[in-house]
């Protein structure tokens, strides 16, 4: 039986995670962790009785601390607390929290042994070097959950070393696909969180209306899998049936296909390299057409800074990363416009130290700084 610890089990990954879970007697929830939804979290420990839970608010989890004073389960609260429920020794620790507050716990699961099933794309956008040498000295294990780098990563399986010429990553488009720039200069939040296909949180979504969510899986892609950024060719799939692919050096391709839901990638990292039971059908007859294009790229600015920042190295992604992450909370809370995300993200990275050799800690401070650089312009 393997041992799972969900971070963010109460957000759209870690539902459908614990859902998976349920179906599968050969996986056992040891720990979860979760930012303030005090109900559900309380109505996952119970049903799933792990050692421990941890919130990241205090006062959130005093509260989580009394509803469960029935049980043997061990509440911790704070960045700590996540971080100690990170490294409770789990066969695999699935990483689903936003932004780059899952990088300290990735760390300390890595740290402690745990393969990573990797839904926080931010931890090897913002750590890709870091977390890749970490990884290797400890013998863990990167398992892929967004469904784009699962969709790769199934796909090279069996594959010889040297076989792969390209990396086709696929993209929905988001809600805004063929506007212009004076289209989309007076959108709305609430316009932009209509996705029309997933249905994940705020942030991410108006990440994927930007396609910066697509320039971050650029960044991750060749941290994942090794590749040059010029390796890799992003595709707009209206459908998102074709999760990704990968183009060998004989010209075949190979991708992966599946319904727009993320708990086939979920599941194939936590039985790998098994397949566990049957997740959804597919019907490509009733489907019918799937297209492709490329993405405009001189409307969706975020998509080629991505690329830039990567080409570039050194703490240029943890830069446009950190500026991004305060840019969309300020869309979100009314602030900013629109097309002001890309702008704030591009002058915040150009602002970036140039420091090719780095810590943890200088991540940290080029986060931090890229977000005040943002807050101080909106």
């Amino acid at each position: 039986m393997k041992k799972i610890a969900i971070l963010g089990s109460t957000g759209s990954i870690g539902t459908q995670a614990l859902e998976v879970i349920s179906k599968n007697k050969d996986l056992k929830v040891v720990s979860l962790a979760a930012g303030r939804n005090i109900k559900l979290l309380e109505k996952q420990a119970r049903e799933f009785c792990p050692e421990t839970v941890a919130v990241y608010d205090a006062a959130a989890a005093k509260e989580l601390r009394i509803a469960l004073k029935d049980t043997n389960i061990k509440v911790l609260s704070g960045e700590r607390g996540v971080i100690e429920a990170a490294a409770c020794g789990a066969d695999i620790v699935l990483t689903a929290i936003v932004g780059i507050a899952g990088l300290r716990p990735t760390v300390a699961a890595i740290n402690a042994g745990s393969d990573i099933a990797l839904a926080n794309k931010e931890t090897m956008v913002t750590a890709g070097s870091i977390i890749n040498r970490l990884c290797k000295e400890k013998g863990v294990r990167i398992l892929p959950v967004d469904s784009e780098h699962s969709a790769i990563f199934q796909s090279l399986q069996g594959a010889p070393a040297g076989s792969l010429k390209k990396i086709i990553l696929t993209a929905s488009g988001g809600p805004f696909f063929g506007k212009t720039r004076e289209e989309l200069e007076n959108v709305t939040a609430k316009q932009a969180l209509k996705h029309p296909n997933w249905s994940m949180g705020a942030k991410i979504t108006v990440d994927s209306a930007t396609l910066m969510n697509k320039g971050l899986e650029v960044i991750e892609a060749v941290h994942l899998f090794g590749v040059r950024p010029s390796d890799i060719e992003v595709l707009v799939h209206r459908q998102s049936i074709l999760h990704s692919a990968v183009e060998f050096t004989d010209g075949a391709v190979i991708g992966q296909m599946g319904t727009p839901d993320m708990k086939i990638p979920i599941q194939y990292a936590f039985t790998y390299p098994q397949r566990g039971g049957r997740i959804d059908n597919l019907s490509l007859a009733d489907i019918g057409t799937l297209t492709f294009c490329r993405p405009d790229t001189e409307v969706f600015r975020c998509l080629p800074l991505c690329v830039e920042a990567i080409e570039k190295g050194g703490l240029y992604p943890a830069a446009v990363n950190g500026a991004n992450e305060m840019s969309v909370s300020l869309f979100l809370e009314g602030k900013i416009k629109f097309p002001r995300i890309a702008e704030l993200n591009g002058a915040a990275m150009e602002n970036a130290a140039d420091k090719k050799d780095y810590s943890l800690e200088d991540i940290f401070e080029a986060d931090r700084a890229a977000r005040q650089y943002v807050s101080d312009r909106a």
